[in-house]
């Protein structure tokens, strides 16, 4: 055992794990193509949680610990955008340190605290998806107790500038307003809340509650002392606290959860029995004698999942010796710990590596062997690292075989985990991530909340998500006669009939509304804070659906007239024509403007209007080819009638995210061939992943073009890859 005082083994090797971290980068960046180097491809910070959770049961959330990763074509998988710079080296470090921490467990862990925020531009008037039935608002989160212990919660709550607490005046229905916060759906405190206390005082903290280590379910939920249909006298208007704060009038505030906070563990008692630690303990020693063994086994185990491959025998050399550092302070499974930690922060976990093997030559393109080919599927289809099976298939040489391939990949398909497609993908390209930055103006829409924007995009992924699922045509993302609301969103829209906060599948009777170009998500996304923007639909349908990128606008292009006050306001249609008058804005203009004004009968936030500003909305327009428009039917109409054009945007762009990498002109026949292949199947969806996964470039690599590449900045190395 080491003196009294010194440092602890995860501490005392974190800068030595680091130093490790950067001499491999460097030297595989460094080191000749033809000598058997690796093309450096980094995981992104979804992929790195997702291939975490996969390695050790655990799921954490590690947007505090890695920096958001740059995009690039759209994507955040981007092998040229993927940057490493030492501030990243020390965050996956340090996220080494806690995760394998939270996933070994450590009977010696101090109390700590971990806080959940709900934000102003949340709505607290709805039960929230895995708070005990029967409640409103609040926060419900999946939370990892480090140990078996006691654990206390801390509540707190809204107040307005006058730090007087939202739900002080309620009518006397709905007075006595009750918080309960619950572990796993069993009622751990219920506190009724004392609508005088001032704000110095707004802390409510539970009793300390035994908790076993683990993840475990907690809420903090206000008991619902109302529900039924909107028209009830009683129901309250869909606000968040900034609209309250603003002043709407005719609103009765109750009472807004602001955070809760978890606090311990206090009198440990244990660590045993967690998912993560069933992951990882796959041997138990009998004896001191035995230990050494099963660390080896453990080890093993971890190694050949983490790295995508078997481990050779300085990889596992070089974790035994991280084991024996951690054994020596506290015993085995604080090696296995250090072990872990050695495992997460090794360069073969964090990049994603393709060797070039050792006899080809420049010019000549070679086939990616089977576990690099195993990699990229995992990678493409679950956003993480191969699985068991796969990994097995391909060590023994058969991922190759075309019908093992094909196999594979309908399986991962129909696996849970392909839901990766819908949030990395399908979020991605169809930008849906830009809602969360929209911020309709709350005068003029009312009936904008943060609820609404979240529940306009799972409309969107559930849409795509039936696609896949169902092997229907991509074309059907256009075409498709059924979406998914929820009660926020089928108020939104004006669907009857629709109560809680599970989506369902409804039938769509409105032609304007069929398929994307009537969800709400893009409607939004591409409007202003104050209107419309036909602009920004033009253009995302150019870029999006079609492909098609307009031309750069040129410097010093006047914006927008916006109406001025004590002034005829005009419609967007007429202040559009005023701009294109320009002769320097025309050209863009007379491609994107129509196909923006098709969709004019949608305001701000997707709900359909027949006036702007007075006038009655005009949808008509012409296509750069004298097709004529006159609203969303007719361009929906006239992107299908050039549906090649849709079928080659999804294809690059899915191309391009399986390969992580930007496409250009050397790949369009590649582009074109998983085209021919998936119209003989009728555009499904299936035959889009299994011709990119069957292509020359996601099999193949040209042996001159794999050269990695180090760019020299100011303080940063970024690891890049010219693969085409």
């Amino acid at each position: 055992m080491p003196p009294a005082g010194a440092p602890r083994p995860d501490a005392a090797s974190a800068t030595a794990l680091a130093a490790a971290l950067e001499t491999s980068i460097d030297r595989a960046a460094a080191a000749h193509p033809f000598a058997g180097a690796p093309e450096l491809h980094r995981l992104n910070r979804t992929e790195y949680r997702n291939s975490v959770r996969d390695l050790l049961d655990l799921d954490v959330d590690v947007s505090a610990m890695l920096p958001a990763d740059e995009m690039g074509r759209g994507f955040d998988n981007m092998a040229d955008a993927l940057a490493v710079t030492p501030t990243l080296v020390q965050g996956y470090v340090r996220a080494a340190s806690k995760i394998s921490r939270e996933a070994v467990g450590d009977p010696r862990v101090a109390p700590t605290t971990t806080m959940y925020t709900v934000p102003k531009v949340v709505n607290q008037m709805r039960h929230v998806d895995g708070a005990p039935l029967g409640t409103r608002g609040g926060t419900s989160v999946v939370h990892n107790f480090p140990a078996t212990g006691d654990y206390t919660f801390k509540l707190t709550f809204y107040y307005d500038y006058l730090e007087t607490l939202y739900g002080q005046s309620l009518p006397s229905n709905l007075q006595g307003q009750q918080i309960d916060v619950s572990v796993d759906g069993a009622r751990a405190a219920i506190f009724t809340i004392d609508p005088n206390i001032p704000e110095t005082k707004n802390i409510l903290t539970t009793p300390r509650v035994r908790i076993t280590a683990g993840p475990h379910r907690v809420s903090a939920a206000f008991i619902a002392k109302f529900d039924g249909p909107t028209e009830d006298q009683f129901r309250q208007v869909e606000r968040s606290m900034v609209d309250i704060s603003a002043g709407v009038p005719g609103f009765v505030a109750l009472p807004h959860l602001q955070s809760m906070t978890v606090a311990g563990p206090f009198a440990v008692g244990g660590i045993t029995g967690t998912p993560s630690r069933r992951k990882i303990f796959t041997c138990s020693p009998a004896s001191t004698r035995d230990e050494a063994d099963c660390a080896q086994r453990i080890i093993s185990a971890l190694a050949r999942q983490a790295f995508r491959r078997p481990p050779t025998d300085a990889d596992s050399e070089f974790l035994f010796n991280y084991y024996k550092e951690g054994w020596k302070d506290g015993g085995f499974e604080v090696g296995i710990r250090m072990a872990v930690q050695a495992v997460l922060a090794n360069p073969k976990f964090l990049f994603r590596f393709e060797r070039t093997p050792s006899a080809a030559t420049a010019g000549a393109n070679y086939r990616l062997d089977d576990l690099d080919l195993a990699s990229r599927l995992s990678y493409f289809l679950w956003s993480s690292g191969p699985d068991d099976q796969l990994l097995t298939l391909a060590s023994q040489g058969r991922l190759s075989d075309p019908a093992a391939l094909d196999g594979e990949v309908r399986r991962m398909l129909a696996d849970p985990r392909s839901a990766a497609l819908v949030d990395n993908f399908a979020a991605q390209w169809l930008r849906l991530q830009n809602l969360k930055e929209v911020d309709p103006d709350g005068g003029l829409f009312p009936q904008f909340s943060r609820n609404v924007a979240q529940s306009m995009t799972r409309e969107t992924k559930l849409l795509f998500n039936s696609i896949m699922c169902e092997d229907r045509r991509v074309t059907d993302l256009l075409t498709a006669d059924y979406t998914f609301v929820d009660d926020v969103l089928a108020k939104h829209y004006g669907i009857p009939n629709i109560q809680g906060s599970a989506f369902r599948r409804v039938p769509v009777t409105d032609p304007n509304r069929i398929g994307l170009l009537g969800h709400g998500s893009v409607l939004t996304l591409t409007s202003l804070a104050n209107r419309t923007s036909p602009v920004l639909r033009g253009k995302y349908v150019m870029e999006v659906l079609l492909g098609v990128a307009p031309p750069v606008p040129p410097a010093n292009v006047p914006p927008l007239m916006e109406n001025a006050e004590n002034e005829r306001p005009l419609p967007v249609r007429e202040r559009l024509a005023e701009h294109r008058k320009n002769p320097a804005c025309a050209g863009c203009h007379r491609m994107m403007d129509p196909i923006g004004l098709a969709l004019e009968n949608f305001n701000a936030i997707g709900l359909w209007r027949a006036h702007d500003s007075g006038a009655p909305v005009d949808p008509t327009g012409q296509l750069y080819d004298g097709t004529r428009l006159d609203g969303p039917v007719s361009l929906r109409t006239a992107i299908l009638n050039r549906a090649d054009a849709f079928i080659g945007s999804f294809t690059e762009n899915l191309l391009a995210y399986g390969l992580g990498r930007l496409i250009d002109y050397r790949d369009m026949p590649a582009v074109r061939s998983v085209e021919r292949e998936a119209a003989t199947n009728d555009y499904r969806f299936s035959s889009f992943v299994l011709g990119i996964v069957k292509s020359v470039p996601f099999q193949m690599r040209k042996a001159d073009d794999a050269i990695t590449t180090v760019r020299k900045t100011t303080g940063t190395k970024a690891v890049g890859s010219t693969a085409k």
